[in-house]
């Protein structure tokens, strides 16, 4: 079998690999801000399925930009996520990337309350006196907690980004998320990972740095 090979310029591979999404997607109904995102996700992900799954709150990726214009923060909840966002366009508006799972004092809290250390995590960010958005792709235990203080009117994110992997309670963490009145993007069921939210994030620094 000869194997043909695409003659594309380094430069061109992305812009190519876009144009291959774009090509092979069913028609979906999403939102000029929305499209860019899911498309992203798919360009790391190469799975199309998210296409379907990815859901977003009400005006989501245009709350997301306003709320970097003014500040805002990144929590994530693994150093992977954190490598994989873009600080030098978010550093442009005054924000920074956080990642608190390495903390000395979050593993004594986690240990001391019995929790994981991405509850703990997400505790040491809520105390934050910063706008927050959180972007979640491994521990579907910070989204529970996520929801634990909205509900209890204690943390007021600008975003959540729930994507986490796996199969203990990750469907049903993200569905909590979707049940809160805070503005959201998920990838409803098992599929997700740190890639997916570092993706997600950087689709959104992206349409602000165009």
């Amino acid at each position: 079998m000869k194997i043909e090979l695409e003659n594309v310029l380094p430069a061109e591979i992305e812009k190519r690999s876009f144009e291959i999404i774009s090509s092979e997607m069913e028609p979906m109904e999403f939102g000029p801000n929305e499209e860019l995102v899911v498309k992203r996700v798919i360009h790391t992900s190469a799975d199309f399925d998210y296409a379907k799954t990815l859901c977003f709150s009400d005006c989501a990726v245009p709350k997301a930009m306003e709320a970097i214009k003014k500040g805002a923060c990144i929590v994530t909840d693994t150093q992977m996520a954190k490598a994989g966002i873009n600080k030098k366009i978010l550093a442009k508006f005054g924000g920074e990337v956080l990642n608190f799972m390495a903390d000395e004092d979050v593993a004594a809290a986690a240990k001391a309350n019995g929790t994981t250390r991405a509850t703990a995590c997400i505790d040491k960010a809520a105390a934050l006196d910063r706008p927050l958005i959180f972007a979640i792709g491994n521990a579907p235990t910070a989204l529970v907690r996520l929801y634990e203080l909205i509900t209890d009117g204690k943390l007021r994110p600008e975003l959540i980004i729930g994507v986490p992997v796996g199969f203990v309670n990750v469907v049903q963490s993200k569905e909590l998320i979707m049940q809160t009145d805070v503005p959201y993007i998920v990838a409803r069921g098992r599929k997700g990972g740190s890639n997916v939210a570092a993706a997600i994030c950087n689709a959104i620094l992206y349409q602000l740095a165009r």
